[in-house]
Protein backbone atom coordinates (compact mmCIF):
# COMPACT_ATOMS: atom_id res chain seq x y z
CA UNK A 1 0.00 0.00 0.00
CA UNK A 2 1.54 3.35 -0.47
CA UNK A 3 0.57 7.11 -0.11
CA UNK A 4 1.67 9.96 -2.79
CA UNK A 5 1.27 13.64 -1.98
CA UNK A 6 0.21 15.06 -4.94
CA UNK A 7 -0.77 18.84 -3.79
CA UNK A 8 -0.90 20.43 -0.28
CA UNK A 9 2.83 19.41 0.38
CA UNK A 10 4.60 22.11 2.15
CA UNK A 11 1.61 24.93 1.31
CA UNK A 12 -1.47 25.37 2.03
CA UNK A 13 -3.55 25.15 -1.14
CA UNK A 14 -3.81 22.47 -3.68
CA UNK A 15 -4.85 19.61 -1.40
CA UNK A 16 -4.70 16.36 -3.10
CA UNK A 17 -3.57 12.75 -1.82
CA UNK A 18 -3.34 9.49 -3.81
CA UNK A 19 -3.75 6.17 -1.77
CA UNK A 20 -3.21 3.00 -4.06
CA UNK A 21 -4.38 0.07 -1.88
CA UNK A 22 -2.57 -4.09 -1.80
CA UNK A 23 -4.92 -4.45 -4.71
CA UNK A 24 -4.15 -1.99 -7.04
CA UNK A 25 -7.49 0.18 -6.26
CA UNK A 26 -6.19 3.78 -6.20
CA UNK A 27 -8.02 6.18 -3.64
CA UNK A 28 -7.74 10.08 -4.70
CA UNK A 29 -8.50 12.26 -0.99
CA UNK A 30 -9.51 15.65 -2.53
CA UNK A 31 -8.76 17.43 -5.76
CA UNK A 32 -7.92 21.07 -4.88
CA UNK A 33 -6.98 23.89 -7.13
CA UNK A 34 -3.68 25.63 -5.95
CA UNK A 35 -4.37 29.24 -5.38
CA UNK A 36 -1.79 32.07 -5.05
CA UNK A 37 1.29 33.75 -7.77
CA UNK A 38 4.64 31.49 -6.68
CA UNK A 39 6.17 30.87 -9.79
CA UNK A 40 7.22 27.39 -8.62
CA UNK A 41 3.29 26.19 -8.92
CA UNK A 42 2.68 27.93 -12.11
CA UNK A 43 2.04 24.71 -14.10
CA UNK A 44 0.81 22.81 -10.90
CA UNK A 45 -2.91 23.32 -11.72
CA UNK A 46 -2.06 22.06 -15.70
CA UNK A 47 -0.33 19.08 -14.93
CA UNK A 48 -0.97 15.71 -12.98
CA UNK A 49 1.81 14.08 -10.79
CA UNK A 50 -0.41 10.53 -11.86
CA UNK A 51 -2.93 9.82 -14.55
CA UNK A 52 -6.65 10.83 -14.23
CA UNK A 53 -7.37 8.11 -15.84
CA UNK A 54 -6.39 5.22 -13.24
CA UNK A 55 -8.01 6.71 -10.18
CA UNK A 56 -10.53 4.62 -9.37
CA UNK A 57 -12.78 6.51 -6.86
CA UNK A 58 -12.38 10.77 -4.84
CA UNK A 59 -13.23 10.83 -1.99
CA UNK A 60 -13.73 15.02 -0.77
CA UNK A 61 -13.18 16.16 2.18
CA UNK A 62 -15.20 19.47 1.70
CA UNK A 63 -15.95 21.80 -0.86
CA UNK A 64 -13.65 24.78 -0.48
CA UNK A 65 -11.92 25.35 -3.85
CA UNK A 66 -8.12 24.66 -2.67
CA UNK A 67 -9.73 21.24 -1.55
CA UNK A 68 -12.13 20.26 -4.74
CA UNK A 69 -11.39 22.93 -7.30
CA UNK A 70 -9.29 20.80 -9.96
CA UNK A 71 -12.26 18.40 -10.10
CA UNK A 72 -13.99 19.59 -13.27
CA UNK A 73 -10.45 19.38 -14.95
CA UNK A 74 -10.27 15.62 -13.39
CA UNK A 75 -12.98 14.45 -15.34
CA UNK A 76 -12.47 16.29 -18.26
CA UNK A 77 -8.86 14.42 -18.35
CA UNK A 78 -9.98 10.80 -17.50
CA UNK A 79 -11.74 10.28 -14.57
CA UNK A 80 -14.75 8.42 -14.57
CA UNK A 81 -15.21 7.27 -11.06
CA UNK A 82 -17.53 8.20 -8.46
CA UNK A 83 -16.48 11.28 -6.21
CA UNK A 84 -17.93 11.19 -2.66
CA UNK A 85 -19.04 13.52 -0.17
CA UNK A 86 -21.44 14.63 2.32
CA UNK A 87 -24.63 15.56 1.01
CA UNK A 88 -23.67 19.27 1.88
CA UNK A 89 -20.63 18.92 0.20
CA UNK A 90 -21.98 17.89 -3.17
CA UNK A 91 -24.85 20.62 -2.80
CA UNK A 92 -22.04 23.83 -2.00
CA UNK A 93 -19.55 21.61 -4.64
CA UNK A 94 -22.35 22.34 -7.51
CA UNK A 95 -22.45 26.34 -7.01
CA UNK A 96 -18.41 26.67 -6.41
CA UNK A 97 -17.15 24.48 -9.33
CA UNK A 98 -20.06 26.57 -11.69
CA UNK A 99 -18.80 29.73 -10.12
CA UNK A 100 -15.06 28.79 -10.53
CA UNK A 101 -15.80 27.77 -14.22
CA UNK A 102 -16.42 30.87 -14.76
CA UNK A 103 -13.45 32.67 -13.40
CA UNK A 104 -11.74 30.21 -15.22
CA UNK A 105 -13.27 31.57 -18.51
CA UNK A 106 -12.60 34.95 -17.70
CA UNK A 107 -8.85 34.70 -16.97
CA UNK A 108 -8.38 33.09 -19.85
CA UNK A 109 -9.39 35.59 -21.94
CA UNK A 110 -7.51 37.84 -20.13
CA UNK A 111 -4.48 35.54 -20.39
CA UNK A 112 -5.17 35.13 -24.05
CA UNK A 113 -5.18 38.91 -24.65
CA UNK A 114 -2.09 39.80 -23.21
CA UNK A 115 -0.48 36.40 -24.92
CA UNK A 116 -1.81 37.81 -28.29
CA UNK A 117 0.16 41.13 -27.31
CA UNK A 118 3.13 38.97 -27.35
CA UNK A 119 1.89 36.91 -30.64
CA UNK A 120 1.79 34.21 -28.67
CA UNK A 121 -0.68 31.48 -29.54
CA UNK A 122 -3.80 31.43 -26.95
CA UNK A 123 -3.66 28.34 -24.71
CA UNK A 124 -7.32 26.73 -23.33
CA UNK A 125 -8.95 27.19 -19.58
CA UNK A 126 -8.44 24.68 -17.05
CA UNK A 127 -11.56 23.60 -17.85
CA UNK A 128 -15.26 25.58 -18.48
CA UNK A 129 -18.69 26.19 -16.87
CA UNK A 130 -19.82 23.22 -19.44
CA UNK A 131 -16.76 20.76 -17.57
CA UNK A 132 -17.79 21.66 -14.44
CA UNK A 133 -21.84 20.60 -15.04
CA UNK A 134 -20.64 16.97 -16.00
CA UNK A 135 -18.37 16.63 -13.24
CA UNK A 136 -21.09 17.17 -10.72
CA UNK A 137 -22.67 14.15 -12.60
CA UNK A 138 -19.97 12.01 -10.97
CA UNK A 139 -20.73 13.11 -6.94
CA UNK A 140 -22.54 11.22 -4.59
CA UNK A 141 -23.76 12.26 -1.24
CA UNK A 142 -23.49 10.38 1.93
CA UNK A 143 -24.18 10.50 5.37
CA UNK A 144 -21.53 11.25 8.54
CA UNK A 145 -20.87 8.25 11.14
CA UNK A 146 -21.55 5.60 8.83
CA UNK A 147 -19.10 3.21 6.70
CA UNK A 148 -19.85 2.78 2.98
CA UNK A 149 -18.37 0.43 0.58
CA UNK A 150 -16.47 2.75 -1.99
CA UNK A 151 -14.51 -0.45 -3.66
CA UNK A 152 -14.74 -3.96 -3.16
CA UNK A 153 -11.08 -3.38 -1.07
CA UNK A 154 -12.31 -0.09 0.75
CA UNK A 155 -14.91 1.89 2.92
CA UNK A 156 -14.69 4.90 3.73
CA UNK A 157 -16.66 7.00 6.86
CA UNK A 158 -17.46 10.87 7.19
CA UNK A 159 -17.09 12.29 10.61
CA UNK A 160 -18.07 15.88 10.89
CA UNK A 161 -15.29 18.24 10.72
CA UNK A 162 -17.09 21.00 12.20
CA UNK A 163 -14.77 23.59 9.33
CA UNK A 164 -17.22 24.71 6.86
CA UNK A 165 -20.89 22.99 6.20
CA UNK A 166 -20.58 19.75 5.01
CA UNK A 167 -17.20 19.24 6.05
CA UNK A 168 -15.77 15.77 7.15
CA UNK A 169 -12.58 13.84 8.31
CA UNK A 170 -11.94 10.89 6.26
CA UNK A 171 -11.00 7.38 7.21
CA UNK A 172 -10.38 4.78 4.97
CA UNK A 173 -10.95 1.07 5.59
CA UNK A 174 -8.57 -1.07 3.75
CA UNK A 175 -8.38 -4.83 3.10
CA UNK A 176 -4.94 -5.65 3.48
CA UNK A 177 -3.26 -8.54 0.95
CA UNK A 178 -3.00 -10.72 3.95
CA UNK A 179 -6.95 -10.22 4.29
CA UNK A 180 -6.50 -8.16 7.65
CA UNK A 181 -7.73 -4.11 7.36
CA UNK A 182 -5.44 -0.89 7.94
CA UNK A 183 -7.13 2.62 8.61
CA UNK A 184 -5.76 5.44 6.58
CA UNK A 185 -6.90 8.33 8.34
CA UNK A 186 -7.43 12.43 6.38
CA UNK A 187 -8.32 14.76 9.01
CA UNK A 188 -8.96 17.66 6.29
CA UNK A 189 -9.31 20.93 7.63
CA UNK A 190 -9.92 20.98 11.61
CA UNK A 191 -12.23 23.06 12.34
CA UNK A 192 -12.82 24.87 15.90
CA UNK A 193 -15.02 24.07 19.09
CA UNK A 194 -17.89 26.72 20.37
CA UNK A 195 -17.89 28.58 16.54
CA UNK A 196 -21.27 29.63 15.55
CA UNK A 197 -23.38 27.67 13.42
CA UNK A 198 -21.50 24.60 12.90
CA UNK A 199 -21.27 21.53 15.57
CA UNK A 200 -17.57 21.15 17.22
CA UNK A 201 -15.18 18.71 15.40
CA UNK A 202 -15.92 15.06 15.96
CA UNK A 203 -13.82 12.43 16.76
CA UNK A 204 -12.30 9.92 13.72
CA UNK A 205 -11.61 6.43 14.37
CA UNK A 206 -8.27 5.15 15.33
CA UNK A 207 -5.84 5.37 12.19
CA UNK A 208 -2.60 3.26 11.54
CA UNK A 209 -1.64 6.40 9.44
CA UNK A 210 -3.01 9.46 9.19
CA UNK A 211 -2.15 12.93 7.02
CA UNK A 212 -3.06 15.97 9.36
CA UNK A 213 -3.49 19.38 8.57
CA UNK A 214 -0.99 21.68 9.85
CA UNK A 215 -2.24 25.03 8.32
CA UNK A 216 -1.67 26.70 11.67
CA UNK A 217 0.91 25.03 13.67
CA UNK A 218 2.81 27.25 16.02
CA UNK A 219 -0.13 29.96 16.68
CA UNK A 220 -3.02 30.30 19.22
CA UNK A 221 -5.79 31.93 17.76
CA UNK A 222 -6.98 35.62 20.24
CA UNK A 223 -9.95 34.22 22.51
CA UNK A 224 -13.39 33.56 21.47
CA UNK A 225 -15.80 34.53 23.78
CA UNK A 226 -15.30 38.34 22.32
CA UNK A 227 -15.89 37.93 18.67
CA UNK A 228 -19.33 39.91 19.14
CA UNK A 229 -18.35 42.65 21.06
CA UNK A 230 -14.69 42.87 19.04
CA UNK A 231 -16.55 43.41 15.72
CA UNK A 232 -18.99 45.56 17.17
CA UNK A 233 -16.63 47.93 18.30
CA UNK A 234 -14.75 47.98 14.45
CA UNK A 235 -18.03 48.95 13.32
CA UNK A 236 -18.54 51.36 15.43
CA UNK A 237 -15.38 52.97 15.15
CA UNK A 238 -15.03 52.91 11.48
CA UNK A 239 -18.89 53.76 10.26
CA UNK A 240 -20.18 55.90 13.46
CA UNK A 241 -17.36 57.61 14.24
CA UNK A 242 -14.90 57.54 11.17
CA UNK A 243 -17.76 57.68 9.21
CA UNK A 244 -15.92 55.13 6.48
CA UNK A 245 -16.63 51.98 5.15
CA UNK A 246 -15.61 48.58 6.64
CA UNK A 247 -14.24 46.28 3.64
CA UNK A 248 -14.96 42.53 5.11
CA UNK A 249 -12.76 40.09 2.40
CA UNK A 250 -14.17 36.94 3.51
CA UNK A 251 -14.66 33.19 1.95
CA UNK A 252 -18.20 33.08 0.26
CA UNK A 253 -18.93 29.65 1.75
CA UNK A 254 -18.47 29.59 5.99
CA UNK A 255 -17.03 32.82 6.71
CA UNK A 256 -19.52 34.94 5.09
CA UNK A 257 -22.16 33.13 6.13
CA UNK A 258 -20.65 33.35 10.08
CA UNK A 259 -20.23 36.82 9.80
CA UNK A 260 -23.67 37.50 8.96
CA UNK A 261 -24.97 35.37 11.77
CA UNK A 262 -23.19 37.42 13.97
CA UNK A 263 -24.59 40.72 12.79
CA UNK A 264 -28.07 39.59 12.56
CA UNK A 265 -27.25 38.93 16.57
CA UNK A 266 -26.29 42.22 17.10
CA UNK A 267 -29.00 43.61 15.10
CA UNK A 268 -31.71 41.54 16.93
CA UNK A 269 -29.89 42.62 20.48
CA UNK A 270 -30.80 46.25 19.22
CA UNK A 271 -26.59 47.10 19.43
CA UNK A 272 -26.35 47.06 15.59
CA UNK A 273 -25.56 51.08 14.25
CA UNK A 274 -28.19 52.05 11.65
CA UNK A 275 -26.30 51.58 8.38
CA UNK A 276 -26.44 49.31 5.09
CA UNK A 277 -24.78 45.97 5.19
CA UNK A 278 -23.83 44.17 1.69
CA UNK A 279 -22.88 40.57 1.29
CA UNK A 280 -21.48 41.71 -2.53
CA UNK A 281 -21.15 38.15 -4.18
CA UNK A 282 -23.37 36.12 -6.06
CA UNK A 283 -21.83 32.84 -4.83
CA UNK A 284 -22.29 33.57 -1.30
CA UNK A 285 -26.15 34.66 -1.73
CA UNK A 286 -26.21 31.09 -2.96
CA UNK A 287 -24.04 29.39 -0.49
CA UNK A 288 -26.32 31.28 2.19
CA UNK A 289 -29.66 29.75 0.37
CA UNK A 290 -27.70 26.22 0.64
CA UNK A 291 -26.84 26.30 4.37
CA UNK A 292 -30.24 27.36 4.94
CA UNK A 293 -31.34 23.96 3.56
CA UNK A 294 -28.91 22.37 6.26
CA UNK A 295 -29.82 22.58 9.30
CA UNK A 296 -28.67 18.67 10.00
CA UNK A 297 -25.31 20.48 10.60
CA UNK A 298 -26.09 23.27 13.17
CA UNK A 299 -24.88 23.08 16.73
CA UNK A 300 -26.94 23.54 19.62
CA UNK A 301 -26.89 26.98 20.16
CA UNK A 302 -28.11 28.21 16.47
CA UNK A 303 -30.99 26.09 16.81
CA UNK A 304 -31.78 27.81 19.63
CA UNK A 305 -31.54 31.02 18.58
CA UNK A 306 -34.14 30.12 15.34
CA UNK A 307 -36.87 29.87 17.67
CA UNK A 308 -36.71 33.41 18.09
CA UNK A 309 -35.14 34.41 15.16
CA UNK A 310 -35.73 31.51 12.47
CA UNK A 311 -33.89 33.21 9.93
CA UNK A 312 -30.29 34.21 11.06
CA UNK A 313 -29.11 35.06 7.92
CA UNK A 314 -31.35 38.13 7.39
CA UNK A 315 -31.96 41.25 9.01
CA UNK A 316 -33.48 44.81 8.80
CA UNK A 317 -30.36 46.77 6.47
CA UNK A 318 -28.98 43.37 4.91
CA UNK A 319 -29.04 43.44 1.69
CA UNK A 320 -27.82 40.36 -1.32
CA UNK A 321 -25.91 41.99 -3.97
CA UNK A 322 -26.03 39.76 -7.27
CA UNK A 323 -26.04 42.66 -10.38
CA UNK A 324 -22.89 44.09 -11.16
CA UNK A 325 -24.19 47.62 -11.71
CA UNK A 326 -25.38 46.94 -8.01
CA UNK A 327 -22.17 46.21 -6.74
CA UNK A 328 -20.40 49.31 -8.54
CA UNK A 329 -22.79 51.76 -6.76
CA UNK A 330 -21.36 50.70 -3.18
CA UNK A 331 -18.04 51.86 -4.16
CA UNK A 332 -19.94 55.09 -5.38
CA UNK A 333 -21.27 55.49 -2.81
CA UNK A 334 -19.97 57.59 0.23
CA UNK A 335 -22.16 56.41 3.02
CA UNK A 336 -20.61 54.74 6.25
CA UNK A 337 -21.44 50.71 5.43
CA UNK A 338 -20.38 47.13 5.92
CA UNK A 339 -19.34 45.37 2.90
CA UNK A 340 -18.76 41.87 2.72
CA UNK A 341 -16.87 40.21 -0.29
CA UNK A 342 -15.48 37.46 -1.34
CA UNK A 343 -12.66 36.33 -2.03
CA UNK A 344 -10.98 36.36 1.53
CA UNK A 345 -6.97 36.03 0.31
CA UNK A 346 -8.35 39.20 -1.76
CA UNK A 347 -6.48 37.63 -4.93
CA UNK A 348 -10.02 38.17 -7.32
CA UNK A 349 -13.52 38.79 -7.16
CA UNK A 350 -15.67 41.43 -6.46
CA UNK A 351 -13.70 42.45 -3.44
CA UNK A 352 -10.67 43.07 -5.46
CA UNK A 353 -12.72 46.50 -6.67
CA UNK A 354 -13.77 47.15 -3.28
CA UNK A 355 -10.20 47.45 -2.03
CA UNK A 356 -9.29 49.34 -5.08
CA UNK A 357 -11.76 51.94 -4.54
CA UNK A 358 -11.56 52.18 -0.62
CA UNK A 359 -7.84 51.04 0.64
CA UNK A 360 -6.30 55.13 -0.15
CA UNK A 361 -8.93 56.49 2.05
CA UNK A 362 -8.37 56.74 6.11
CA UNK A 363 -11.61 56.40 7.29
CA UNK A 364 -12.31 53.61 5.64
CA UNK A 365 -11.19 50.03 7.45
CA UNK A 366 -10.10 46.43 6.64
CA UNK A 367 -11.27 43.34 8.59
CA UNK A 368 -9.18 40.50 7.73
CA UNK A 369 -10.87 37.31 8.84
CA UNK A 370 -9.10 34.29 7.57
CA UNK A 371 -5.88 33.07 6.41
CA UNK A 372 -3.96 34.20 3.46
CA UNK A 373 -1.22 32.36 1.12
CA UNK A 374 2.18 33.39 0.83
CA UNK A 375 2.09 35.47 -2.59
CA UNK A 376 -1.86 36.68 -2.06
CA UNK A 377 -2.65 40.20 -2.02
CA UNK A 378 -4.28 39.52 1.66
CA UNK A 379 -0.98 37.86 2.58
CA UNK A 380 0.67 41.75 1.86
CA UNK A 381 -2.25 43.18 3.19
CA UNK A 382 -2.49 41.11 6.56
CA UNK A 383 1.47 41.21 7.21
CA UNK A 384 1.60 45.31 6.65
CA UNK A 385 2.21 46.57 3.30
CA UNK A 386 2.48 50.22 2.94
CA UNK A 387 1.75 50.23 -0.44
CA UNK A 388 0.39 47.03 -2.78
CA UNK A 389 -0.41 46.41 -6.32
CA UNK A 390 -4.09 46.05 -7.46
CA UNK A 391 -5.36 45.81 -11.07
CA UNK A 392 -1.49 46.41 -11.82
CA UNK A 393 -1.79 50.00 -9.68
CA UNK A 394 0.25 50.94 -6.87
CA UNK A 395 -2.10 51.87 -4.11
CA UNK A 396 -1.69 52.91 -0.62
CA UNK A 397 -2.19 51.11 2.45
CA UNK A 398 -4.33 54.23 4.52
CA UNK A 399 -7.45 52.35 5.38
CA UNK A 400 -6.85 50.97 8.90
CA UNK A 401 -6.55 46.95 8.85
CA UNK A 402 -7.49 44.84 11.55
CA UNK A 403 -6.78 41.25 12.07
CA UNK A 404 -9.43 38.93 13.97
CA UNK A 405 -7.88 35.54 13.70
CA UNK A 406 -10.80 34.21 16.06
CA UNK A 407 -12.43 33.88 13.01
CA UNK A 408 -10.64 31.41 11.36
CA UNK A 409 -12.16 28.32 10.58
CA UNK A 410 -8.97 26.17 11.31
CA UNK A 411 -7.90 25.42 14.83
CA UNK A 412 -4.94 26.34 15.98
CA UNK A 413 -2.03 24.63 17.21
CA UNK A 414 -3.89 23.45 20.48
CA UNK A 415 -7.31 23.03 18.80
CA UNK A 416 -5.42 20.72 16.21
CA UNK A 417 -3.33 18.57 19.38
CA UNK A 418 -6.58 18.82 21.06
CA UNK A 419 -8.18 16.83 18.27
CA UNK A 420 -5.24 14.33 17.82
CA UNK A 421 -6.38 13.05 21.06
CA UNK A 422 -8.59 10.78 19.20
CA UNK A 423 -5.89 8.58 17.76
CA UNK A 424 -4.23 5.46 19.66
CA UNK A 425 -0.78 6.91 20.02
CA UNK A 426 0.45 3.25 20.26
CA UNK A 427 -1.53 1.78 16.94
CA UNK A 428 -0.49 5.09 14.63
CA UNK A 429 2.40 4.31 13.02
CA UNK A 430 3.46 7.56 11.08
CA UNK A 431 1.65 10.79 10.67
CA UNK A 432 2.07 12.92 7.72
CA UNK A 433 1.71 16.62 7.64
CA UNK A 434 -0.13 18.24 4.94
CA UNK A 435 -1.72 21.62 4.23
CA UNK A 436 0.37 24.02 5.94
CA UNK A 437 3.69 25.99 5.09
CA UNK A 438 7.31 24.48 6.16
CA UNK A 439 7.89 26.86 8.89
CA UNK A 440 4.22 26.36 10.42
CA UNK A 441 4.87 22.47 10.12
CA UNK A 442 8.32 21.83 11.53
CA UNK A 443 7.14 23.59 14.52
CA UNK A 444 3.89 21.85 14.93
CA UNK A 445 6.09 17.98 14.09
CA UNK A 446 8.05 18.97 17.88
CA UNK A 447 4.33 19.91 19.67
CA UNK A 448 3.77 16.70 17.92
CA UNK A 449 6.24 14.66 18.91
CA UNK A 450 6.13 16.23 22.20
CA UNK A 451 2.52 14.90 23.32
CA UNK A 452 3.62 11.38 22.23
CA UNK A 453 3.08 10.47 19.20
CA UNK A 454 6.17 8.62 17.80
CA UNK A 455 6.91 9.60 13.99
CA UNK A 456 5.90 12.58 12.20
CA UNK A 457 6.85 12.94 8.13
CA UNK A 458 6.76 16.05 6.81
CA UNK A 459 6.09 15.23 2.13
CA UNK A 460 7.48 17.18 -0.45
CA UNK A 461 4.93 17.50 -3.29
CA UNK A 462 4.88 14.35 -5.03
CA UNK A 463 6.77 12.14 -2.88
CA UNK A 464 5.41 8.52 -2.26
CA UNK A 465 5.47 6.34 0.96
CA UNK A 466 5.50 2.63 1.30
CA UNK A 467 2.83 1.99 4.00
CA UNK A 468 3.76 -1.48 5.73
Amino acid sequence: MKVKFCGAAQTVTGSSHLVTTDKGTKVLLDCGLYQGNDPDFDDFNRDWVFNPEDVDVLVLSHSHIDHAGRIPKLAKDGFKGDVVCTSATRDLAAIMLLDSGFIQEKDNEWVNKRRARKDLPAVPPLYTVPDAQRAMDQFVGISYGRWFRIADDVQVQFNDAGHILGSANVTLKIERANGEYSYVGFTGDIGRPDRPILRDPQPMPACDYLLCESTYGGQTHQGMPNDEEDLLKVIRKTCVEKKGKLIIPAFSVGRTQEIVYMIDKLETSGRLPNIPVYVDSPLAVNATEIFVMHPECYDADILEYMQTDPNPFGFKGLKFVKKVEDSKAINDSKQPCIVISASGMMQAGRVKHHLNNNIENERNTILVVGFCAQNTLGRRIRDGAESVKIFGEEKQVNAEVVIMDSFSAHGDQQEMLDFLQCQDKSKLKTMFLVHGEMDRQTIFKEAILADGFSKVEIPELDQEYELE
